[in-house]
């Protein structure tokens, strides 16, 4: 299992800020969030920048047993 953190916009489209799920690829883990949570953070997805411990990940790259995987939308700055 990993844990999914997710901030700002895609915790309001997740309903949650936090959840366990499989660990597996990007493209798996994500999939699993959006069979949960529905179109709303699948928008949101799209947009978001993926970390696990820290590090990008995206696509077919693996988020191992125990990692902690960030879900960042885009945040303004100024």
């Amino acid at each position: 299992m990993i844990t999914v953190r997710y901030f700002a916009a895609a915790a309001e489209a997740a309903g949650v800020d936090a959840e366990q799920l499989p660990a597996g690829s990007i493209a798996q883990v994500r999939a699993a969030m959006v069979s949960l949570h529905g179109a709303a953070l699948d928008r949101v997805l799209s947009r978001c920048a993926l970390l696990a411990d820290g590090t990008r990940v995206e696509g077919d790259d693996p988020v191992p047993a125990g990692a902690v995987l960030d879900v960042l939308p885009p945040f303004a700055g100024g």
